[in-house]
Formats: C-alpha cells, sequence, structure tokens
C-alpha cells in the first residue's frame, strides 16, 4: 500500500482522487477508503508543493491544476474534508487553497482559471466550502479557503445573491438576478444560525468570513444591502445583536456599528439611524451587564445623537428619555478615564441631547 501511487502521473493522481476520495462518505464506513484517500490527498499536495529536496516543476504543477479541475475534484475535496483524518483536512486545505492560487505565467485575466471555473460553471463548490461550517470537523479548513478567495468580487456575489436552498441547482453568475429581493434562502442566511448557535470555533470562524463578505467588496455590498434592507437588518437585529453568544454579540454590535460607520454605507447608515426600534434596540445595549457589549453599543447610539437629522420617531425616544439619559451618560463606563476620544464622545452626546428641542421638529423643515 505505501507504493500505491508512486509511479502515477500527476495527472492520474487527480483520476486517482476522483475515484478513491468519494468512498469516505459511503456507508459503511470503512478505514481502508479513509486511508486510501489520506494518502492520495497527500501526493497531490506533495506533487503541487513539492519538497525541499525535490521541487515541483511549473509545467508538471499546472498539468496536474488542469487536471484537478477538469475531474470536478475541487467540489469532491470540499464535500469530503468534513469526514477526512486531521491530517488530511489540512492536507486538503492546502491543495484548495493552491489550485485557487496558481496562474500560468502568462495570464493577465482578473481571476486565476479555478476561481473562474468555479464561479462560471461550478459554483457548487463555493457553496460546499460554505457548509464546512455546518461540521466542526471542516470549519476551520473550509474558512480558511474561502476567505482566500473572497478577494474576488463574484465570489461574494454568489455567496450574497444566490437564493438557491440545499440540495437545489445553484446559480451560474450569470444566472443571477441582482435587481431581485432576497427570500432569506440561500447559503449567505445560514451564516446566521452559525455564528448565533455554533460551536466557538464555528462562530469565532463563521463570523470572521460574514464580516470578510459585508466589508471586501463596498459598492457590492452596498447594492446588496440597498435592495435587502429590510430582511438583512431584521435578521441581523433579532440574531446577533439579541444572541445570547456574547462573543457573537459584542462582534456583531462592532461590526454593525463599522458598516453604519463607512462612508460607502452613508445611505444605509441614513435610514437605519431613522429607525425607532432600532434606537431602542441601541439603548438596551447600554444597559447589558457586561462592560464591551456597553462599549460596542455605544459606538452605534453616538450614530443616533449625533445625527443632524433625526426623525420624529428618534427625536420622540430621545426627548421623552432625556432626563434618564442625563443621569445615565455621565456615570456611563466611568472607568474609561483614560480613553480621551470616547469621553469626548461622551460629552458632546450629552451636549446633544441637553439641547435637543422640548418637542419633536420635522426634521424636512428648516
Amino acid at each position: 500500500m505505501a507504493f500505491l501511487f508512486r509511479n502515477r502521473s500527476k495527472p492520474d493522481l487527480a483520476k486517482s482522487a476522483k475515484e478513491l476520495i468519494p468512498r469516505v462518505w459511503e456507508a459503511p464506513y470503512s478505514q481502508k477508503a479513509e486511508e486510501d484517500a489520506a494518502k492520495v490527498i497527500a501526493q497531490i499536495k506533495l506533487a503541487l508543493q513539492g519538497t525541499i529536496e525535490n521541487e515541483s516543476s511549473p509545467d508538471s504543477a499546472a498539468a496536474l491544476v488542469v487536471s484537478i479541475i477538469s475531474e470536478d475534484l475541487l467540489l469532491i475535496l470540499a464535500r469530503a474534508i468534513r469526514q477526512l483524518p486531521f491530517v488530511s483536512r489540512k492536507d486538503a486545505q492546502t491543495i484548495l487553497s493552491a489550485v485557487f492560487r496558481w496562474r500560468p505565467t502568462s495570464s493577465i485575466s482578473a481571476e486565476p482559471p479555478a476561481v473562474a471555473y468555479v464561479i462560471e460553471e461550478r459554483p457548487e463548490v463555493i457553496i460546499e466550502l460554505c457548509r464546512g461550517y455546518e461540521h466542526r470537523e471542516s470549519a476551520l479548513a473550509c474558512g480558511m479557503v474561502l476567505r482566500d478567495i473572497l478577494r474576488y468580487e463574484n465570489v461574494v456575489a454568489l455567496i450574497l445573491f444566490n437564493q438557491s436552498s440545499k440540495d437545489e441547482h445553484v446559480s451560474k453568475i450569470h444566472e443571477i438576478d441582482f435587481e431581485a429581493s432576497q427570500t432569506g434562502e440561500g447559503i449567505f442566511w445560514d451564516f446566521f444560525p452559525w455564528i448565533d448557535k455554533g460551536a466557538f470555533e464555528v462562530s469565532t470562524d463563521a463570523f470572521t468570513t460574514f464580516r470578510e463578505i459585508l466589508t471586501k467588496h463596498k459598492q457590492l455590498v452596498y447594492e446588496y444591502l440597498s435592495t435587502n434592507f429590510d430582511l438583512f437588518f431584521s435578521r441581523y437585529n433579532e440574531t446577533l445583536i439579541k444572541s445570547n453568544s456574547y462573543v457573537a454579540k459584542r462582534q456583531s454590535i462592532k461590526l454593525l456599528g463599522e458598516l453604519l460607520l463607512d462612508r460607502a454605507n452613508y445611505n444605509i447608515m441614513t435610514t437605519y439611524v431613522d429607525r425607532g426600534e432600532h434606537l431602542k434596540l441601541c439603548m438596551n445595549l447600554l444597559r447589558d451587564e457586561r462592560k464591551m457589549v456597553k462599549y460596542e453599543g455605544f459606538h452605534v447610539f453616538k450614530v443616533f445623537v449625533a445625527n443632524p437629522n433625526k426623525s420624529i420617531a428618534v427625536q420622540r425616544i430621545l426627548i421623552n428619555n432625556r432626563e434618564r439619559l442625563l443621569d445615565f451618560l455621565p456615570k456611563f463606563l466611568d472607568d474609561r478615564t483614560e480613553d480621551d476620544q470616547f469621553l469626548d464622545e461622551k460629552s458632546f452626546l450629552i451636549r446633544q441631547i441637553e439641547t435637543m428641542p422640548l418637542a419633536p421638529v420635522d426634521p424636512t423643515q428648516g
């Protein structure tokens, strides 16, 4: 068995892998199938990377990459990661990342061949990598591969706009209607429960990927949030801002502040801070028992108060709670005595609340 794959050509390695790896998810469990898959995966990794003593030639690596793509091995590896032993999972991650990064020396394309292929022909690979978060065993490996390809806008577009349910046809990039409102189905919406309910390492890695999806390509995300404002922020507030997970809650509040304060999202920010229910949610964060939740909540709260064109609903809430806020804010996080920016911002908000009119004023007048 140790010599099983030694004499195979590099393209033949991909063909062998296509035959052997799917056996790991076939019932009943077979240790031999797992060992065979592990060996061929290790061989492919060595063929792509080489060793100190035996470097991989560019031509042979290129032939192997082409074979991996043509044999549909990207999808097979993405699906199999969760069922592989630990070392093989790392090897599979390395192979996927290497293939996605590979470019011919003469290439002037914006996207490497493997990335272009999955976007245009095999988007199931991207969806399957996202579904790695359904299993603790595959979450970190799939997350690393995903974040490596999120630099390409079309990958993010596929994740955001694809509305295919599990086991349904996955739309290719040219099949997606980017102007259609979302239904709440599709792989992007699965990130919310993965972050909220996942095991700690799954939740934190899923959030890291989620954050990059929402911050890497600003114009794309702005258009997405503009079209799907109500659905997105309803799900975001109810699932993440109100999460029982401290880490998910804190990270989500911080990301919300970043999204609102990004100049690219100015119109999103003005719409968000017009809503009285959003202000109430934010004011509840200020009363949380955990200091960092309070602190991150403050950075969202200040956007409402600093807005010079507050809606009637927001003005009414602030005016009705003026006395309580003026009593509460001077003592709020009063141990942050060396944080000059926070102290300045808090003083500014206190002055803004003090000088608000006795009754709401139509922001469109005067």
